[in-house]
């Protein structure tokens, strides 16, 4: 997969690179084994599809046979609580002793949490199977939204925005945001994206937003207000002449990414979008979508990004948490993700990193639905950019 990195990412990242915490000693990490057994791992992590939560029940499995680990699945729908929840432990003084163990995050969240030192670390790249990460390849596995990870956070999988179309309904879908105007020109209330602020709705303005500014180095730094209303003066006009075109003309949006894939199973709209370039794919091998549809990315790119697993600074189970995130980045648990069967969710390891016998884990043939060929992926925005976006979405387009 090809990485689009503005000159200020690579700097960035070449700075994560010098000053990524050192690897534990070879000795170190027995006595965390050792530490963990016995421990319960609460794992905050977004509990909205069958396909993982059967995974985390797999993986759960196999730490509690193999090290003795214990972990138990806290089902949320937003990880913005869980932030909430770490912070108000930290005011209230209970720095030992944390009810969250480790959370799925990435963006916004951990930008968060590391700016409030909610965060327990530098841990990651001590963990022993991070040296099979990809980290040249993938560089946002260590830059989260455009903000060093400095190893508070271990990575998990990949993410780029992806397109799927009903190639019988759809054979020339659009290539970019220029062209989906045409296209929902052409085919009025045939297309949508969902409401702002849900993840997926988010991820279509910040592309909207790439694609409507040229000189994008404003966007990889902290947001100002100066920098927002400079930047966002071409998207509102690129939205404003959208919706009018969109399903219902723009006045209502579907929830979340799983409406709008449903919408488009019904033939209610012609495109969907989602961030797991696996995801159509998935959903035709599980005889939920048709088996015409293709996935595909834009032309020129579209953003991608790395989640993580951190752990909170006052984590009762620090051993353990870290335990886990070493299981679910060793190659059997990622090439499991990666199978999509299971998940479908594509690694962060380098297989060129690999055994031979770990890489054959990973070879499988193209499955109907997948992506035939990945497009240059566009590293997210600094993180601050989200929320500011969202909130003047809210204002000028929400109900």
């Amino acid at each position: 997969m090809n990485i689009s990195l503005s000159r200020r990412q690579a700097l960035l990242l070449a700075g994560a690179a010098l000053t990524a915490p050192l690897q534990a000693q070879t000795s170190a990490w027995p006595a965390i084994e050792k530490k963990a057994r016995g421990q319960t791992v609460y794992f905050n992590a977004w509990a909205g599809s069958q396909n993982i939560n059967a995974y985390l029940q797999w993986a759960g499995a196999e730490v509690q046979k193999r090290f003795g680990v214990t972990l138990s699945h806290v089902k949320i729908t937003d990880t913005a609580e869980v932030v909430k929840r770490v912070r108000i432990e930290k005011a209230a003084g209970k720095v030992s002793e944390g009810s969250v163990d480790l959370v799925w995050i990435n963006g916004e969240n951990f930008l968060s949490m590391k700016r409030e030192k909610l965060l327990f670390g530098p841990f990651a790249e001590s963990l022993p199977n991070f040296a099979f990460v990809d980290v040249l390849g993938k560089p946002t596995t260590r830059l989260d939204f455009s903000e060093p990870v400095d190893g508070l956070e271990a990575p998990w999988g990949m993410a780029q925005l992806t397109f799927y179309a009903d190639a019988k309904r759809v054979p020339k879908p659009p290539q970019s945001m220029a062209e989906l105007l045409a296209f929902a020109k052409a085919h009025p209330g045939r297309t949508t994206y969902p409401r702002v602020p849900d993840f997926m709705g988010a991820t279509f303005l910040k592309q909207a937003l790439f694609e409507v500014n040229t000189d994008r180095g404003a966007l990889y730094q902290a947001v100002t207000p100066e920098a927002l209303a400079k930047a966002a003066v071409p998207l509102w006009t690129f939205l404003d002449a959208l919706h009018p075109h969109l399903w219902r003309a723009g006045k209502q949006f579907p929830n979340n990414a799983g409406a709008l894939r449903q919408m488009m199973v019904d033939a209610e709209l012609l495109l969907g979008f989602t961030f797991n370039p696996n995801e159509a794919a998935n959903e035709i091998a599980a005889k939920r979508m048709a088996a015409s549809v293709s996935s595909y990315q834009f032309s020129k790119g579209t953003i991608g990004n790395t989640h993580f697993l951190a752990i909170p600074f006052n984590a009762t189970a620090k051993e353990g948490a870290q335990v886990v995130a070493n299981f679910l980045l060793s190659p059997e648990a990622q090439a499991r993700k990666a199978d999509i069967n299971q998940w479908g969710d594509p690694t962060v390891l380098a297989l060129g990193k690999l055994p031979p016998a770990d890489q054959a884990l990973f070879t499988s043939a193209r499955q109907i639905g997948q992506v035939e060929k990945f497009m240059p992926t566009l590293p997210e925005p600094h993180g601050s950019w989200t929320g500011a976006l969202e909130r003047e979405w809210i204002k000028r387009y929400g109900q």
